[in-house]
């Protein structure tokens, strides 16, 4: 924001762990979910299996089916809104590349230490870890 915007909207921007925090979602919660959507598809299962033979009411049927329908959705939704994350995958010929680059560093005289933690300091930026 320039100057000019800055005196004008008088509003303070949020910084960018501030929005990220926004989108954390309790892990107990989405697991929880995820339990009540499993007992809906047992049991809407065994609805539409026990009323189809039972009477043959179509309209007992379609009533589990589609609670049955509405959790899938739910867990989608679900699933779909919540942050998940990602599985890190460790490449050796990756790391040996950047353990030949810090070796190169120190034979030019680049403290090892401070060269290692600028790597570290690099995957936490990427990571999004502070």
């Amino acid at each position: 924001i320039v100057a000019s915007q800055r005196t004008r909207c008088r509003c303070r921007t949020a910084t960018s762990h501030q929005i990220q925090a926004s989108r954390k979602v309790n892990s107990g919660t989405v697991k929880t979910l995820r339990l009540l959507c499993a007992f809906v598809f047992v049991g809407g299962i065994a609805g539409m299996i026990v009323s189809s033979i039972a009477g043959n009411n179509e309209g007992w049927v379609l009533t589990f089916g589609g609670t049955t329908a509405l959790a899938a959705v739910v867990l989608l939704a679900a699933t779909a809104v919540t942050r998940t994350q990602r599985v890190d995958v460790f490449s050796d010929a990756l790391a040996e590349r950047i353990e030949d680059r810090i070796a190169e560093l120190v034979a030019q005289g680049a403290d090892e230490q401070t060269a290692r933690q600028l790597v570290k300091d690099t995957i936490s930026l990427v990571r999004g870890v502070q």
